[in-house]
């Protein structure tokens, strides 16, 4: 049988490498500044990226990370570069995401 393919997590930097999971969720940054993408689901990680305010996002799954505003979500990020935003600023389009 063939191996299954990798799954993204927190404990790593190759999330999903070779996934091809075509049921994708999509969201939009509603951050007004923007918003910095991180490479763990915590605002004192490395930044990966910045989006800005009205960008549509890819998700792949959540996570419970640090809470931000309140909010403990956080989504991992599939467009282009693996990286985790915070669902207190990204606003779901359609279906909320899987967990992780």
């Amino acid at each position: 049988s063939a191996a299954a393919p990798s799954k993204p997590g927190p404990d790593g930097p190759g999330y999903g490498r070779g996934d091809r999971d075509p049921r994708r969720y999509q969201g939009v940054v509603t951050a007004k500044d923007g918003l910095w993408l991180r490479d763990r689901p915590d605002r004192s990680t490395r930044k990966v990226r910045f989006a800005e305010h009205g960008e549509k996002v890819s998700i792949y799954c959540k996570v419970k990370g640090s809470a931000v505003g309140g909010n403990p979500l956080w989504y991992l990020l599939t467009d282009g570069t693996w990286a985790w935003g915070s669902a207190r600023y990204i606003a779901n389009v359609g279906a909320a995401p899987r967990w992780c």
